[in-house]
């Protein structure tokens, strides 16, 4: 159900707790601090000031924030300033690296813009990726509690508290082996960030700080839920895997608000018009976050083994890190081969589409396929140019969707996703198996640990994007799409985990108990 804006309590002359939220950049990480906000701003008795940086990387990131002010106008927004960052020895910093180095290096000028804050501020809430240089600001400069809303999984947040221990007992400043977290287990030196094995990345240097200095919070605020992370939730609030670690409260799966929502029967190409239309459960969905772009050969593989499975599918394409930049259109990404092949009048079979070739056919075949490619070509095109394209069993589109309504979806029965937190929490919420494809830059790897422990999907470990070497072929991704969907087993377990996931942030459930933990902490 979607939020509704409140008025604050504090705008009602109340004692409301006033929270000053620090998010850093990338919308990974402001989806879980926007849904946290909007969850509490609904409660109508916590006030609330957002510090939001200046510039933001990303139009998502400034049309989202603009979004959640308007829909709740009694939030204040705190806006900051940052000081420029000229070191030319950053250059090919990845761009959200590059500001959440930006915030930490601006760090010292939020003590006079949160001291100054009105009401006074009660505590502090921050994005891990600015922990080591918030924590102390808030908590010995400011007196304040500080907390850590942490915009991944528990397995995540166990590797990063253990790393500095782990580091140390290694004698290293970077990650040369695998980690034996206490209470976890063991994790494979390639299920970490990769960028980890370099000790002169700036996000090496980053995480490291960051792992060290977490201890010190007065409470880590994660986006999951008791049942889907059992194990490793308990390890962390018994110490197990760093002694005396603070309070854990899993409050999730945050909802999405009403400022992410789209107008989702909005005309022709509205996914969800399209998805009314298909059979319960027939549907692929294919995304890969904010922020994970393909290489367009594997994109192309993608469109080919998507048609090959002969499975309807929803494909989000997306060609570059940051959307500013992003100016291609379908038909420069999609090339004649995502096309549907006819032949006297007919579809080829799916099953033998990647054996077919111009070879296989007769001259008067040819002929007839050629004019049957330029009328496809001509419809196809008009529809790419506008970021929308239809196949002949599926959607391709470009520009943003609605996920959780799209997950939520009787005909959506497979999610392909590249594991961001977010994505695996909503399709857990929806209870929709998922296929899991992730780069392994990042910790998508880890997370894939938590689809494969609860039994809600598959996780392939070969597939990667890393290079041109470790393309997943056409074959591959027909067979493993066709394979997941007809899996009886994972679909039982995914609508499982989704009744789980309800029960937990129901009243009484653990998500809603450790909400309200949370904000008695406050008081």
């Amino acid at each position: 159900m979607a939020l509704v804006a409140k008025p604050s309590s504090g705008d009602q002359g109340g004692d409301a707790p006033h929270l000053v939220f620090i998010p850093s950049a990338g919308m990974g990480h402001l989806l879980p601090f926007s849904r946290f906000i909007a969850a509490l701003a609904s409660q109508g008795n916590v006030d609330i000031s957002v510090v939001t940086a200046l510039l933001m990387v990303s139009q998502a990131e400034a049309e989202h924030f603009a979004a959640l002010f308007a829909a709740f106008p009694a939030i204040r927004r705190i806006d900051f300033n940052l000081l420029p960052l000229d070191d030319a020895t950053l250059a090919g910093t990845d761009p959200f690296v590059l500001r959440w180095e930006s915030l930490r290096r601006s760090a010292h000028l939020l003590g006079p813009l949160i001291a100054g804050a009105t009401p006074r501020a009660s505590a502090v809430v921050t994005d891990v990726t600015l922990a080591s240089q918030v924590i102390p600001i808030a908590k010995k400069e400011l007196q304040l509690p500080c907390h850590i809303l942490f915009s991944s999984c528990a397995t995540m947040l166990s590797f990063l508290a253990y790393f500095p221990t782990y580091l140390d007992g290694a004698n290293a400043d970077h990650l040369v082996g695998d980690v034996d977290i206490p209470g976890i287990g063991r994790i494979p030196v390639d299920y970490p960030p990769n960028v980890l094995r370099n000790p002169d990345s700036l996000f090496t240097k980053q995480f490291i700080a960051n792992g060290r200095e977490i201890a010190e919070a007065d409470g880590i605020l994660l986006n999951t839920f008791d049942a889907l992370e059992r194990e490793a939730l308990a390890s962390l609030r018994d110490g197990k895997v760093v002694p005396g670690f603070p309070p854990v409260f899993a409050v999730g799966p945050l909802k999405s608000t009403s400022t992410e929502k789209e107008a989702v029967h909005g005309g022709a190409s509205s996914s969800i018009a399209w998805l009314d239309e298909q059979p319960a459960r027939s549907v692929v969905y294919v995304a890969f976050g904010n922020r994970n772009a393909a290489a367009l050969e594997q994109i192309h593989e993608i469109g080919a083994g998507l048609e090959a499975s002969g499975c309807r599918f929803l494909w989000v394409v997306k060609t570059t890190v940051v959307d500013r930049e992003d100016t291609a259109e379908l038909n420069n990404v999609l090339d004649d081969g995502f096309l549907v092949f006819m032949v006297n009048g007919s579809d080829i079979d799916p099953e033998n589409i990647i054996a077919v070739t111009l070879d296989d056919l007769s001259e008067d075949d040819r002929r007839e396929l050629e004019q049957e490619l330029k009328k496809e070509m001509a419809e196809r095109l008009k529809l790419k140019l506008t970021g929308y394209c239809k196949t002949r069993i599926g959607v391709v589109k470009k520009e943003w969707v609605d996920q959780e309504a799209v997950l939520r979806h009787p005909a959506v029965g497979l999610y392909v996703s590249h594991c961001g937190w977010n994505s695996v929490t909503e399709s857990a919420a929806c209870g929709v198996p998922m296929l899991a494809w992730m780069m392994t830059l990042g910790d998508q790897r880890l997370v894939a640990t938590v689809i494969r422990s609860a039994g809600f999907g598959l996780w392939l470990e070969h597939w990667s994007w890393d290079s041109k070497s470790s393309l997943v072929r056409v074959a591959e991704i027909a067979e493993k799409v066709k394979a997941v969907m007809g899996d009886e087993a994972i679909s039982a377990r995914a609508k499982e985990v989704g009744r789980e996931a309800t029960k937990a942030v129901a009243p009484g459930g653990s998500s809603h108990r450790s909400m309200q933990e949370f904000l008695a902490a406050l008081r």
